[in-house]
């Protein structure tokens, strides 16, 4: 074999030094997923960038893209979170992706694409990784740790925590005609790694495979399935089964629950159910009940985790 120069065999050193964390295999990614018919249209990975996010919606903007162009990264620097959080990883530790939607049914419904990201990624990854998962209103993905005390940290009143820890979360962001919808999941990252404490990984969480290739082609064939049920029904969460979904695999509902709103105002309540808007309704100690369509929420006494997925799910 003939030797390589030294600038080479340090390009490679660097792309193949974390073993464990191979790079995605784009072409076969392309193969499997973007197809006459299909949803998705164009996938791009690319080695590093700020912000899939950002760069998605700029080139959908600008006009570039069509309706089911995946951008993906193997490592972001300036991923985004709600609330103008800030949020990154490891190279090659996670799924970092964008997704361009430009939805066919009435745009008081869009507010329900997170949501419906929400349950096919969560449903995606009970089923290829074998973990239980659940949804906290509106955008995180949930892993279930049984007996990890650090997990779901307890409230105000003592109440020990469930063992459930982020491992995902999903941002939507209006851009050009229609919507980018990025979704961040961990999923080789080891305990040193976690970026706060209520944070987890597929791998803490036992699952099966950590293969990034067949776990982003779950979530975009499941994620492909849901959207197009819900655009069948013209956007109904109802008709599409979406609300009832949703609701069966939110940790959210039956808990107490602090949301935090716009305007440095808080309502404090239990968390009863989501509405035809995808709100999510509070019912505060005085009876009455306040629909919340945006705002942080933070759990505050713990119940049994949810589990999203199953027979009540379309198949992928």
């Amino acid at each position: 074999m003939t030797p390589q120069p030294p600038e080479n065999r340090d390009k490679d050193a660097g792309r193949w030094s974390d073993l464990g964390r191979p790079p995605l295999n784009a072409t076969a990614l392309r193969r499997a997923l973007v197809r006459p018919g299909a949803l998705w249209t164009a996938l791009d990975v690319v080695p590093a960038t700020g912000s899939t996010n950002t760069d998605l919606a700029a080139r959908a903007a600008a006009g570039e893209v069509e309706e089911g162009a995946v951008l993906v990264a193997e490592e972001q620097s300036a991923g985004r979170g709600r609330l103008n959080r800030s949020w990154s990883a490891p190279p090659r530790s996670g799924l970092f992706f964008s997704v361009y939607l430009t939805p066919q049914v009435p745009a008081q419904r869009w507010g329900w694409l997170p949501l419906l990201t929400g349950v096919a990624t969560a449903t995606a990854l009970s089923r290829t990784a074998g973990i239980d998962t659940a949804l906290k209103w509106p955008n995180d993905i949930l892993v279930s740790c049984p007996g990890d005390a650090d997990a779901d940290a307890a409230g105000p009143d003592g109440t020990p925590g469930t063992g459930e820890r982020k491992v995902g979360g999903i941002l939507a962001e209006r851009a050009g005609a229609g919507v980018v919808i990025g979704i961040g999941l961990n999923v080789s990252l080891t305990a040193d790694e976690l970026p706060v404490p209520t944070a987890g990984s597929l791998a803490l969480a036992g699952a099966a495979t950590t293969d990034r290739d067949p776990l982003l082609r779950a979530v975009l064939r499941s994620l492909e399935e849901w959207y197009a049920t819900w655009q069948s029904a013209v956007g109904d969460p109802g008709a599409s089964r979406l609300q009832e979904t949703y609701t069966a695999g939110c940790a959210t509902l039956g808990r107490s629950v602090r949301a935090e709103l716009p305007g440095d105002t808080a309502l404090t309540g239990e968390a009863v159910a989501i509405d035809a808007d995808g709100r999510l309704v509070l019912a505060t100690s005085n009876g009455v009940r306040h629909p919340v369509g945006a705002g942080d929420i933070i759990h505050l006494r713990a119940t049994a985790p949810r589990r999203t997925g199953g027979d009540d799910s379309p198949q992928q």
